[in-house]
């Protein structure tokens, strides 16, 4: 095998090969929840398996193009997906997945032999270093609004704060989406895209600054941003597919193994949209979010001794791995089973009132027959 591929693939047993596949299982719900694509959870996960964060993060946007055109279509059933909206972003979206991929190919490419050798540390700790601070802004903002939405009946709207005071500044042109009932500045668009596309290169994120922007930025409504999300990021994932693979960062067997668990799990996460209530989803995305911030926090010592700039025991990146790895799972899979719970719930009681609706219609031609007997007497 050539000596960069040497280098960027693991060797995948059957352990490391069913993890995989639960790291998808976990995503793909929260996907379909929340928008975000999963990959918060799913590009962590694989980099605490010991893949190389550039092929963590090129295997898992190869998976999203997949796995985001099935959420999109379960969403756009739901009436959840401005299609306009959509397409303006996608356009600012591929000039910040440029940047992110020429970034990250040349931290990894960076070291003196040009395959890498000691580059992954530096391209490791550039993508987490990303991923937590990006990632924390978001946790803490929508767990703090959505504690502070919390009014007498239990689920007030997002907070439109940031969105009422861009309406009153004058950035024409403006676009309008029926959709999403909105009217928005293109160059708040452009800016928005461009921010979405740089994630989603970098960790291949992009749902936790689109998701959040529509909502607060735009004023869309919390289903139609994820629906829409989803719809960007089907397009995002095939490009930056395109541009990871042409450098060589792409293991389809990983790809392969994410799509076993999430084409199932994301079904199940667009179901939750429908039965948990909106400020519960953002309560549940900001707990995740801040724990895989944490998780992924957890793990920047191994990278900062690799690259020489902690002196450190190597001993001990076992130990942070083992944590990193533990509260990882640990919160995607709290996460996971507060929504199984409201979706199984949901679907009781759905099948209690089919089976009482059956029930009443059985009784009712037994009624009015003993009513016709008793006017024949």
């Amino acid at each position: 095998m050539h000596t960069l591929l040497g280098n960027m693939f693991v060797s995948l047993n059957l352990s490391t090969a069913l993890q995989v596949s639960l790291l998808g299982f976990i995503g793909g719900i929260l996907s379909g929840f929340i928008g975000s694509g999963g990959a918060f959870f799913m590009t962590p996960g694989m980099m605490n398996l010991g893949i190389p964060g550039v092929v963590a993060v090129g295997s898992n946007i190869t998976h999203k193009f997949g796995k985001a055109m099935v959420g999109s279509r379960q969403h756009g059933k739901l009436g959840n997906v401005d299609k306009r909206l959509g397409i303006c972003l996608i356009l600012a979206s591929y000039i910040g997945i440029q940047i992110a991929v020429w970034i990250n190919s040349m931290l990894f490419k960076g070291s003196g032999d040009g395959h890498g050798a000691g580059g992954s540390a530096a391209a490791d700790l550039y993508i987490s270093m990303v991923f937590i601070s990006i990632l924390l802004f978001v946790a803490v903002s929508m767990l703090r609004d959505a504690l502070k939405s919390r009014g007498p009946n239990g689920d007030q709207g997002p907070s439109m704060k940031i969105a009422n005071f861009l309406a009153r500044l004058y950035l024409p042109p403006y676009i309008s989406f029926p959709v999403s009932d909105i009217r928005i500045s293109l160059w708040i668009l452009i800016a928005v895209g461009l921010a979405t596309g740089y994630l989603a290169g970098t960790i291949g994120v992009g749902g936790f600054i689109g998701v959040p922007s529509m909502i607060y930025v735009f004023g869309v409504p919390t289903a139609v941003a994820a629906g829409t999300e989803l719809y960007l990021a089907m397009f995002m994932g095939a490009f930056g597919a395109l541009n990871y693979a042409f450098q060589g960062f792409v293991d389809i067997r990983l790809t392969l193994l994410l799509y076993t668990g999430s084409l199932l799990g994301i079904f199940v996460g667009v179901y939750g949209t429908k039965v948990v209530k909106e400020v519960l989803i953002r309560v549940v995305t900001g707990a995740i979010i801040l724990l895989c911030v944490l998780s992924r926090a957890i793990a920047v010592p191994m990278y900062l001794r690799k690259i020489g700039w902690v002196s450190m025991n190597p001993h001990w990146d076992a130990y942070f791995n083992a944590a990193s790895k533990f509260l990882l799972f640990a919160a995607g899979t709290s996460g996971t089973l507060i929504i199984l719970f409201y979706v199984i719930r949901a679907y009781r009681q759905r099948r209690l009132i089919e089976h009482s609706l059956r029930s009443v219609q059985k009784m009712e031609p037994a009624a009015t027959v003993h009513l016709d007997m008793s006017r024949a007497n």
